[in-house]
């Protein structure tokens, strides 16, 4: 097995990601490209404690990119929705979305 480290490479928080957490109870993360659904849920539950119900991955191609002339391709990278039993929840966000709700008032 991986490191923990080297599977989950950062929390995705954006608008969409943070209407999955409420309604949802589901959590966005950027994975390593190589990680399977079984590596994510084992290193989601023993980082943040917490029991995972559901691991579902998307492969994000690269866009092109121009500089000047030359035409490049950012790279791929793997999206995982990790969806946590009920009564769950992970702390990281609630503290992005207190701010997030804290900026808007």
């Amino acid at each position: 097995m991986k490191r923990i480290e080297d599977v989950i490479r950062r929390p995705l928080v954006t608008e969409k990601s943070t209407i999955l957490s409420r309604a949802n109870n589901q959590y966005v993360f950027a994975v390593d490209l190589k990680a399977n659904k079984q590596e994510i849920r084992e290193a989601v539950s023993t980082l943040f404690n917490v029991k995972v119900v559901d691991v579902n991955t998307s492969i994000i191609p690269g866009e092109p990119k121009r500089r000047g002339r030359v035409m490049t391709r950012t790279t791929k990278w793997k999206k995982a929705v990790v969806t946590l039993a009920d009564g769950q929840k992970i702390d990281l966000f609630d503290r992005v979305e207190d701010a997030a709700d804290a900026a808007q008032a």
